[in-house]
């Protein structure tokens, strides 16, 4: 059994301690818990965040896009928000900018499980990588700094994915 690692604790503890703006905003920015796992937090973070991705893929273009704008803007303003609360620079149970970032990848992708599996493993892997300038986007203080990498790593991904699916053809 995997122990709990001591930063989740202080979430669930500040969750218990905090009011309902506290708690929506470490809701929104754990996404729904899933931030919580005793390992590989941001992989979690991106599982939580398929059914999201597979519901913008039922939308038209200019229903995605306010989507994923949307996403990706409250994922700065909550990241923000928690990492005033935690007291924390970018912490761990923060996942919702891996969900903003899944979601550019996947952004006007057709949906198959091949195109989410694959989606899903190159976001990881740009987003683990960090190649520049998402390692520079990284160093901005507060939300900025914690999504901004994670929405560059999902622009490498989509276009990572879009030449695959090409090539696939």
């Amino acid at each position: 059994m995997s122990k709990i690692r001591s930063d989740n604790i202080s979430v669930v503890d500040r969750f218990r301690r905090a009011g309902i703006r506290g708690k929506v905003i470490l809701i929104l920015s754990s996404w729904f818990g899933s931030g919580l796992a005793p390992f590989a937090s941001g992989t979690f973070g991106t599982l939580a965040a398929v059914p999201l991705v597979i519901g913008f893929g039922f939308l038209g273009p200019w229903a995605a896009l306010l989507c994923v704008t949307g996403i990706s803007g409250l994922a700065i303003w909550v990241s923000q928000e928690a990492e005033d609360l935690l007291g924390k620079k970018d912490p761990s149970a923060v996942v919702i900018d891996e969900v903003a970032g899944f979601s550019v990848t996947m952004f006007l992708v057709p949906m198959s499980w091949l195109s989410l599996s694959v989606g899903f493993l190159l976001f990881r892997f740009f987003d683990i990588l960090k190649p520049w300038p998402a390692n520079r986007a990284e160093k901005l203080k507060g939300g900025f700094g914690i999504v901004l990498d994670d929405l560059a790593a999902g622009v490498y991904a989509h276009l990572a994915l879009r030449i695959i699916l090409v090539l696939a053809d």
